[in-house]
């Protein structure tokens, strides 16, 4: 497949991008029709790399033969541009191609992407949300007919192919948007062989020096270990006796660039540690041959047990199906995959496949698509249909059953809680606590694959505004949010009533009851309204009988007080800041200050505990996160084991203003030497400034910062 879309990047020519198109699929008398309808309306139009413009919709259509013989979608490719570049328009490709294909080419216009002059910086927010706007687009248009959304692909791999024709701007804003929407969709659709090669294609445009690491590597150690993988690959052969077994059939395959890449980052690692560049693909024709191979590998080899995974039996959502093991011999790694000739077709051709191989048959598992029903459908704000989108698209898997033996499929870190929002919303409504593998466990427990799960729920449904941030599945967060719009509410209202009320209550208790003020809730989220709101109350009181006397309105000015990253304004004294450990508010999150004595007790604003206090109209401060932008590094240090060592470090970093968010520390008393764990966060964003603060007072085992990419 590879040397297939190398071979198209080569032709340029009008001649060679037909003679592609006929190999790939018979030209009959339509498929010819639209050729020289096509050749005429681009006619006078040329690429950026100065060969005719109707080369690009020729090879696109022939990319897309190649993947589905499905005449409709072919004819699309070829007139993919026409209506948005030329004078034609959506009624000319219906009257002469009919109404199928006029219905994909009007979903490909409507995708209108983002145009060379709407180039922006790669950091802008702005760029991400163009992005999650092009692939709403392509949502909307696709949503009765996938097939638009499949030939946008074809369409976005011969772009990546002939990338090069221009600037190095645009390379690295189209490979950014292809890296971040059209990839994750190819992996959804299953489309193996599209997504492998848009994400290497990207890879080598934004990360050229550690894409060129990589390629030096490969081209200077292949024959190396090209030879180790090679002795094994014959002994493969002799295992499963393939001589005997004309219908096994065995490759080899170097794992793409930028899977490489990712895992290099993940685990921190140099490319020469990386033990399975290489991997073995086994196929032959049903299942049971499958699992016999399997057999015999495990026999011959000690497998690798937290490397298998049997998706023959538990299929990915994208329909993929193989079993792939991992093995030792002679100390080193080798991947296998095992898989039947029709997983094979669905795994390179994904989605595709159902219009290639339509006769069908009982190995292949179709894509589950509900995900893209479920994306196009909601979220009206932009911003946080791009978070369900990376939710959606970049998650890694996992598997779970019910008691009954249902399979349930839900991305890595989801909860127990999740999992009853994805049986039904109702029961994640409603739900108390779950059992995991029959041992009783509360609901925001992580889940593993292989989990068992059951919910118990009572009668009423359950309010946790909180929660919203500890679950995973775009589902879960939405029936949260959904439940507690309405309890914001009431809470801005509450919050805002009990400020002002605390501000005035040295001087009248409850004077919000004497004194009408309008869209009080929006006191607590602006202080500029507080203080409009506190100026208003003083003009108003001022007309009452005997009031003004007992007031001193000097001691009505509020004072800001800081507290670490914490800013409160208040008239009342203020001697520290606790955050309340019923919630554990963390840096970001929506929070509250409830005034006890001379302290300020902060909870997560969505906290249960602390809607209660609201209702019970206790005083409160305003409250918000300090403006100043801090940055979390974690570490390992190595102290003495002798008294007070902790402490003199704890004290070191937080003379140099860090805060403290985690410590692990001392799992062996007995041990001359204590490894230490601590998370925390600090206003410099120098790693090794900050590396070098810790160094005075410790030995550093590990340092790095929380946006590494493998944190």
């Amino acid at each position: 497949m590879e040397n297939y879309l190398l071979n198209i990047k080569k032709i340029n020519t009008i001649e060679g991008a037909i003679e592609s198109l006929e190999l790939a699929m018979p030209l009959n008398d339509i498929i010819r029709k639209a050729l020289e309808f096509c050749i005429d309306a681009h006619k006078d139009q040329y690429r950026k790399s100065g060969e005719p413009y109707i080369v690009h919709p020729i090879l696109v259509a022939s990319i897309t033969a190649h993947f589905s013989h499905d005449e409709a979608m072919v004819l699309s490719a070829l007139l993919h541009d026409v209506v948005e570049d030329t004078d034609y328009t959506h009624s000319d490709i219906q009257n002469m191609f009919g109404d199928d294909v006029a219905h994909i080419v009007d979903g490909l216009t409507k995708i209108t992407e983002i145009r060379d002059n709407e180039v922006i910086h790669s950091s802008s927010n702005e760029r991400l949300i163009k992005s999650a706007l092009t692939f709403r687009k392509m949502l909307i248009a696709s949503i009765d007919d996938v097939r638009v959304l499949v030939v946008k692909l074809f369409d976005r791999t011969h772009n990546m192919l002939t990338l090069d024709a221009l600037s190095v701007d645009k390379q690295k804003r189209i490979s950014e948007e292809t890296l971040l929407v059209y990839a994750p969709i190819a992996h959804r659709f299953g489309m193996s062989t599209i997504k492998n090669s848009l994400e290497d294609l990207s890879f080598f445009y934004l990360y050229p020096d550690e894409y060129k690491k990589i390629d030096d590597y490969i081209k200077t150690y292949q024959a190396k270990i090209q030879n180790i993988f090679d002795s094994f690959l014959n002994d493969i052969k002799l295992i499963v006796d393939i001589k005997n077994n004309p219908n096994i059939e065995i490759f080899s395959r170097i794992k793409h660039y930028y899977s490489i890449y990712l895992k290099i980052q993940r685990k921190g690692i140099n490319i020469d540690e990386v033990l399975d560049l290489f991997a073995i693909r086994i196929i032959t024709d049903n299942k049971l041959d499958c699992y016999r191979i399997l057999g015999l590998m495990h026999t011959k080899y000690r497998p690798l047990i937290s490397r298998f995974k049997d998706y023959i039996a538990i299929p990915k959502e994208n329909g993929y199906q193989t079993i792939h093991t991992t093995v030792f011999n002679d100390a080193k790694i080798f991947e296998i995959q095992i898989r039947t000739k029709d997983m094979h077709k669905v795994a390179e051709y994904g989605v595709a496949a159902h219009w290639k191989y339509k006769d069908g048959n009982s190995d292949a598992k179709e894509p589950n698509l509900n995900w893209l029903h479920t994306l196009a459908m909601d979220n009206e704000n932009i911003e946080e249909f791009y978070d369900d989108t990376k939710q959606e698209l970049f998650s890694e898997e996992i598997i779970v059953y019910s008691p009954s033996g249902d399979i349930f499929t839900l991305q890595r870190g989801s909860t127990a809680y999740d999992f009853a929002y994805m049986i039904h919303t109702d029961l994640g409504n409603k739900a108390v606590d779950a059992f995991i593998n029959t041992i009783n466990k509360p609901l925001l427990t992580e889940l593993k694959s292989g989990d068992i799960i059951s919910i118990n729920a009572q009668k009423e449904t359950i309010q946790r505004c909180s929660w919203y941030d500890m679950v995973k599945t775009t589902k879960a967060k939405k029936n949260i949010k959904h439940l507690c719009i309405n309890r914001l509410k009431k809470i801005d209202i509450l919050y805002g009533t009990n400020i002002i009320n605390t501000i005035f209550s040295r001087y009248k208790e409850n004077i919000l009851n004497s004194i009408e003020v309008k869209k009080i809730q929006n006191v607590s989220t602006n202080i500029d309204r507080l203080k409009n709101v506190k100026r208003y109350i003083e003009s108003h009181i001022r007309d009452e009988k005997g009031i003004l006397a007992r007031i001193k309105v000097q001691s009505l000015k509020f004072k800001e007080y800081k507290f670490d990253n914490i800013v409160l304004y208040s008239n009342f004294n203020i001697s520290s800041v606790t955050l309340d450990h019923c919630c554990h508010p963390k840096l970001g999150d929506d929070i509250i200050a409830f005034k006890e004595n001379k302290d300020a007790i902060v909870h997560h604003k969505m906290c249960d505990n602390a809607y209660s206090l609201m209702k019970q109209n206790k005083k409160m401060f305003y409250c918000k996160w300090s403006e100043d932008k801090y940055f979390v590094y974690k570490m390992v240090v190595s102290l003495p084991n002798t008294r007070g060592e902790l402490a003199r470090l704890l004290t070191h970093i937080s003379a140099n203003e860090a805060i403290v968010l985690f410590i692990e520390y001392g799992k062996d008393r007995h041990s001359h030497v204590q490894y230490c764990t601590i998370d925390f966060e600090i206003k410099n964003n120098s790693t090794e400034r900050v590396k070098k603060i810790v160094s005075q007072k410790a030995k550093i085992i590990e340092f790095y910062s929380g946006q590494d990419a493998y944190k």
